[in-house]
């Protein structure tokens, strides 16, 4: 029960004043959480607008490419040839044009081998050996870099990029067209890792291949970065240009090969059945068809064909290509039809491995990303959406992806499996939004593609199935992050090479931040119509933090600058605590009630130690021997009520107006509470009230309740019943650090421990056995005994 003071006042107004209470060691610096972020962000201007929208001058490059390439299945190499095409929409000349090299990562001089921090450990696999000896070199092979008429184009190689100097600047409105050759060696993914390269499968002695940054790209040229050309660390991903491409694929002919854009010679490449299988699977909406099957995909995995096929693809407007191939693909397919009456093929290729989890569940997981993402954004605007399974990898590029996931050899799996197959192929899947469509630049700003990502992910799993188990998304989940030695965590401002703990800081961390956005600062409407927002204004365009920021704010009228500098500026966390409750009551001046109150509080008042043993141990007072010494105050009352009290609280109730006279019998309690901001980062109040009698009550209260104070306010609450709890944050949505102190009266929290016994233990379950087959072992044992 809450402690109740009292006080005596008829009618009053709460009111309290305080300063601005700021660091002191900083008076000049305008230190204050609701300050606009004039500072942080660029002045807008006539390419990108302060509403957050493309400026009536916004422009951006383009880059065609027309590409022939070939797998070399024997020495696990690709061989290449592209023509690009590069249009100056830029209001600049151009001395200069700069080309990604991403496979020179791989390179034995690499930058990557040289800065990768290395340590030893009492027992270290073989892969960790290797990697602190790497002798793979995967770096491209330049043939020759020429104009169109044959003629050496001069090109400096700077690591991970080259620099290519035109016969003369390139002029706004300009385009120029140039050819490339190159060759490298594929990298083996399960020994050095990677987002593309192969995987070998000793059993078949197959490979299967998914790549990707496997042709020289043209870097962006915009107008917040100039030249986006930072080195490919291996860490901050890929910024690109929007372009057409024709990408002509030669490869083993039973190769099946999945990649961005259309099939071109549908004819050339597959069956008249395997033609009309898509063609059924375009108007199929529940059950993929099976196009490749797995009886035909282990009988093509033993015939090694010795001849070549072509597999030619046309993509438009898409700012990246990458491709599958492998003989060993099972592939099946359906429609899933857009808003706007448009049909896109979601695809889904994998090897036997993969059965039975992804030909239950892969082609579907595409076909409900495209639904919910579209219903967050806008509908899918490409024709197909491949998801491949490849080992330990999940990586995203314009219309395919590679998905980890597969179960035991003996098909069952455990439900880290099964979610984390799910889960992933929604968010790679989901990835052709956030940046392939909305294209911000990953290699500065990890979190724009990631971190948005990741909360439309969890959208879009919570609609998968009721509490999907998803790691990201929810409040709490990022607590144990947010709470961190602050040394060991960085802003999510921060260039995608120097972020510490990356995962929790462009993946986790933004995708919660948004998530707190829609569910208790915006409330859903307003976050869902801004986001729609800025994913329409920006899709197929290049976005900076900034145009994201404000086009939030300017699409939901929610002032939202110091949420943006709390959670995405500095390494502070929510701990806000419950810092003391007063409790009041208005004095009715009628003696009888009032005079009982206080009679009732001092029997129950709590007794001293001295008081006690007296009772006992006196058994008479000097008083109580000597009669003499009493009076009028040994036997007086000041309780007991008189007819003048009486007389007196009658022309105190005639001196009232009715509205004095309602307000003194309503019994009213008033609550102060006071809360403190322990850890720093402003949130909104989330109070739930516990009364007495059993009811609740709810109180939200904006983050603009600590505008004039950051460290410390109160708010009196007015309640017709009295409390029996405080709650704050009670449903988790806030990622307040320590719960413990958000309880009034405080909670005693119980932590459990685990009793085993150090010898004997039990040990009836195999090592490493999965629930699934631990069914089946009590399956067999229930009949062996019937």
């Amino acid at each position: 029960m809450l402690k109740k003071q009292r006080i005596y006042f008829l009618c009053a107004v709460l009111a309290t004043a305080s300063g601005f209470l700021f660091a002191q060691h900083d008076e000049n610096t305008n230190r204050n959480k609701f300050r606009q972020l004039y500072q942080e962000l660029p002045t807008p201007n006539v390419y990108r607008t302060a509403s957050g929208a493309p400026g009536h001058m916004y422009w951006q490059q383009k880059a065609d490419y027309n590409i022939r390439v070939e797998l070399d299945d024997e020495k696990q190499r690709i061989y290449g040839e592209e023509t690009v095409t590069y249009h100056n929409n830029s209001p600049d000349p151009l001395e200069y044009l700069w080309v990604q090299l991403d496979q020179n990562r791989r390179a034995k001089d690499s930058d990557t081998y040289k800065t990768n921090t290395s340590e030893m450990n009492d027992s270290m696999s073989l892969q960790e050996l290797k990697e602190l000896e790497p002798d793979f070199d995967g770096g491209f092979k330049l043939e020759f870099v020429q104009t169109m008429d044959g003629k050496n184009l001069p090109h400096t190689v700077v690591k991970t990029m080259m620099r290519i100097d035109p016969p003369q600047p390139l002029l706004p409105g300009e385009k120029f067209s140039f050819r490339i050759k190159w060759w490298y060696n594929i990298n083996d993914r399960m020994e050095i890792g990677g987002r593309s390269g192969y995987e070998y499968f000793r059993e078949d002695d197959n490979y299967l291949y998914t790549i990707a940054q496997f042709f020289p790209r043209m870097a962006v040229y915009n107008d917040v970065e100039g030249w986006q050309n930072k080195q490919f660390l291996g860490r901050g991903e890929f910024t690109l240009p929007f372009g057409d491409y024709e990408v002509a694929i030669t490869a083993p002919a039973d190769h099946y090969i999945a990649a961005t854009g259309t099939l071109r010679n549908m004819d050339d490449v597959l069956t008249r059945e395997q033609a009309e299988k898509l063609d059924q699977a375009r108007r199929e909406r529940n059950q993929p068809v099976i196009i490749v099957s797995e009886k035909e995909a282990r009988e093509n995995e033993r015939e090694k064909s010795k001849t070549k096929k072509t597999w030619i693809f046309k993509a438009e407007n898409v700012r990246d290509f990458a491709f599958a191939s492998s003989r060993k693909f099972i592939w099946d397919a359906m429609g899933v039809e857009m808003s706007d009456g448009s049909v896109v093929l979601a695809m889904s290729m994998y090897p036997k491995e993969g059965n039975p989890l992804w030909e239950k569940y892969s082609t579907k997981a595409v076909a409900h990303t495209l639904k919910w993402y579209s219903h967050y954004t806008f509908d899918y605007p490409y024709p197909v959406a491949w998801s491949i399974n490849a080992k330990r990898i999940g990586m995203e590029y314009p219309m395919i992806c590679f998905n980890f996931g597969r179960p035991e050899k003996d098909g069952t799996y455990t439900e880290r499996t099964k979610y984390g197959m799910i889960g992933v192929i929604i968010h790679e899947v989901g990835h052709n939004y956030f940046p392939m469509i909305v294209n911000s630049d990953e290699r500065q700003w990890t979190w724009m593609d990631e971190g948005l990502n990741s909360f439309v992910q969890y959208l879009a799993e919570q609609q998968w199935e009721r509490d999907y188990p998803s790691r990201r998304g929810p409040a709490y989940k990022i607590v144990d992050y947010m709470k961190e030695d602050k040394t060991k965590i960085s802003p999510i401002m921060t260039n995608s090479e120097s972020i510490f703990q990356f995962g929790n800081n462009a993946y986790g961390k933004p995708a919660t931040a948004l998530n707190i956005l829609r569910e208790t600062v915006m409330g859903r409407e307003l976050f869902d119509y801004a986001f729609k927002v800025y994913a329409n204004r920006w899709k197929f365009k290049h976005p900076s933090p900034a145009d994201f920021f404000r086009t939030m704010e300017d699409a939901s009228a929610v002032d939202l600058d110091w949420f943006w500098r709390g959670w995405f500026f500095t390494t502070d966390h929510v701990d806000i605590a419950i810092d003391g409750v007063k409790w009041y009551r208005i004095d009715s001046k009628d003696p009888e009630v009032e005079n009982g109150l206080v009679r009732r509080e001092r029997e129950n008042a709590p007794r001293n130690i001295s008081s006690i043993r007296n009772e006992k141990e006196i058994e008479k007072t000097q008083d109580e021997i000597d009669a003499g010494l009493r009076d009028f105050y040994s036997d007086y009352d000041p309780l007991e009520v008189s007819v003048l009290d009486k007389e007196e609280y009658r022309q105190h109730l005639a001196g009232l107006s009715p509205e004095e006279k309602k307000l003194l019998m309503e019994g009213k309690n008033y609550y102060e509470l006071a809360f403190r901001n322990i850890g720093g980062l402003v949130m909104p109040i989330i109070l739930r009230f516990e009364y007495t009698d059993g009811a609740f009550e709810e109180h939200r209260i904006p983050a603009e309740i600590w505008r004039l104070n950051h460290e410390r306010v109160t708010k009196v609450f007015v309640t017709p019943k009295e409390i029996r709890q405080i709650t704050l944050d009670p449903y988790l949505e806030t990622a307040d650090t320590d719960t413990g102190n958000n309880y009034y009266p405080p909670q005693q929290e119980i932590s459990r421990f685990e009793l085993f016994r150090k010898q004997n233990q039990r040990r009836d379950d195999a090592e490493g056995e999965n629930p699934m087959q631990r069914a089946r072992r009590a399956k067999s044992k229930m009949e062996g005994t019937n």
